[in-house]
């Protein structure tokens, strides 16, 4: 396991603000999308991200809204142009709807896309309100549609909470809904053509994530329940015609049309199709730590800068394209090896 590198880097003074300064790193990749996690807190405990008894941070170690806000103005003004809010569950933390009404105040000054990703089982009671805080897209994690099957996999959630959730997304307007589904073989392998199916017979796009060894999760082993993109390829070619396109929603998801639908079908393959090369994001914990790559532990305490440091934007700003040096080619990611991170997803929201 590869030991936590934490940088509490010499804060730069406020003084003598330079001209704008994009955030680039040393491979030249210019980073114009972060992700919060507003909460490792979570209403599942779904087997691929944490454990069943999870022990979650004192609310003194979380980022406050406020701190979230500053944070999005001020990544905003280095250029980042996408925001996605995660978690844990992100619609579990309490007033989390002020952030996102907040955080959609951001497209007066630049901000192009806010976005979400959830389990979904609060959306039936807040997707109204968070399509009127400016929220463009949700993610909807959804990895079986089989409710005993969800139950295990969830541990504690209610597939029909879920199944309410999408309907209540689509009364409120929301135009490109996605689902994420992690495939793990011998669990739910044989529902990537059903979870397919359903997502084109919803107008929704789908996108299939290889399982990620973030954590210690003592549920599976990982190397004999890696399922690879191209083998989810494979099963969905047998029924679709997989046409690739160009398009993207800014993320890792490389995606295919099938003919004759309105849905996109995406593969997130951290394992058999690396996509560090043209990475652009960032992610910033529900700790406050800038996770420079999800997967290697080089980071920056932004919570110590704004908590030292109230009100000090400048140094903040200094104190965040200072990192860009410290960021990693990649990842170390082994299929179905041992977690080389000791953070759980919840963390991070992946």
């Amino acid at each position: 396991m590869t030991p936590e590198k934490i940088f509490r880097m010499p804060v730069p003074t406020g003084e003598s603000n330079p001209a704008f300064i994009p955030l680039i790193d040393p491979l030249g990749r210019q980073i114009n999308y972060v992700r919060f996690s507003a909460t490792d807190r979570c209403d599942f405990r779904c087997v691929y991200c944490m454990s069943e008894r999870m022990t979650f941070l004192p609310r003194a170690r979380v980022l406050t809204l406020e701190e979230l806000v500053t944070l999005g103005r001020t990544f905003v003004e280095l250029g980042v142009h996408k925001i996605r809010i995660t978690g844990g569950e992100p619609l579990v933390r309490r007033n989390i709807l002020w952030l996102f009404q907040e955080l959609g105040r951001l497209r007066e000054r630049g901000l192009a896309e806010l976005v979400l990703t959830s389990n979904g089982s609060q959306l039936e009671r807040m997707a109204t309100d968070l399509k009127a805080a400016g929220v463009a897209r949700i993610n909807i994690s959804l990895d079986s549609l089989d409710p005993e099957r969800f139950r295990r996999i969830t541990r504690v959630g209610e597939l029909d909470a879920v199944l309410r959730g999408i309907r209540a997304a689509q009364a409120a307007g929301f135009q490109r809904l996605k689902l994420n589904a992690v495939i793990l073989k011998g669990r739910n392998d044989d529902e990537v053509i059903p979870l397919a199916r359903f997502a084109i017979e919803n107008g929704l796009d789908i996108s299939y994530i290889e399982e990620m060894p973030l954590g210690d999760i003592a549920d599976h082993d990982r190397a004999e329940a890696y399922y690879s993109s191209d083998a989810i390829r494979a099963d969905l070619e047998r029924v679709f015609t997989l046409t690739p396109t160009t398009e993207s929603t800014g993320g890792p998801s490389r995606y295919y049309r099938v003919p004759g639908t309105d849905s996109r079908i995406g593969f997130i393959s951290p394992h058999s199709h690396n996509f560090c090369n043209d990475c652009n994001r960032v992610r910033v914990s529900a700790e406050g730590r800038l996770l420079l790559c999800l997967g290697r532990e080089h980071s920056v305490d932004l919570l110590h800068v704004l908590r030292a440091y109230p009100g000090d934007r400048e140094r903040l700003k200094k104190t965040i394209v200072a990192a860009m040096a410290l960021r990693p080619r990649g990842h170390d990611f082994q299929p179905g090896g041992q977690p080389v991170i000791l953070r759980h997803m919840n963390h991070t929201g992946g």
